[in-house]
């Protein structure tokens, strides 16, 4: 039996950058859910249950960073593993990592990739999140 397709919620502000994700990974057949900004990703991350979220940092309403400390710390999402994709280094000239997000928000991203993202870098974090 054939495995049930996977389910990718992307999460920017910047209609570019979910095009530039979804391009990139549509590749490999997967839905796509889209969000602009964190506090839709939770809704949309706990009524749908992707299977993996990529998400940016900085965005209106709700940042990434806020998203996923609600992620961890919700029973019903705690689970999905979540790439974050910032251009925080480029803005502030100050970069991150998945550690220095843990040891700042008390929660830690399956990955953290800046802007720009290299395509395949990107592809082959999601096929391992994925487990594929």
């Amino acid at each position: 039996m054939a495995d049930a397709k996977k389910t990718v919620l992307i999460v920017d502000e910047d209609p570019d950058v979910r095009q530039f994700v979804h391009t990139v990974l549509e590749l490999d057949g997967y839905d796509f859910i889209e969000a602009i900004n964190g506090q839709v990703a939770y809704e949309k991350a706990k009524e749908q249950q992707p299977d993996l979220i990529v998400m940016d940092v900085q965005m209106p309403k709700k940042d990434g960073l806020s998203a996923l400390y609600d992620l961890r710390n919700d029973p019903e999402t705690k689970g999905i593993p979540v790439i974050l994709l910032t251009g925080v280094a480029e803005t502030t000239g100050v970069r991150f990592s998945a550690d220095t997000v843990e040891e700042f928000m008390g929660e830690r991203p399956d990955a953290y990739i800046d802007k720009p993202a290299d395509p395949d870098h990107l592809r082959d974090t999601a096929r391992r999140l994925l487990g594929l």
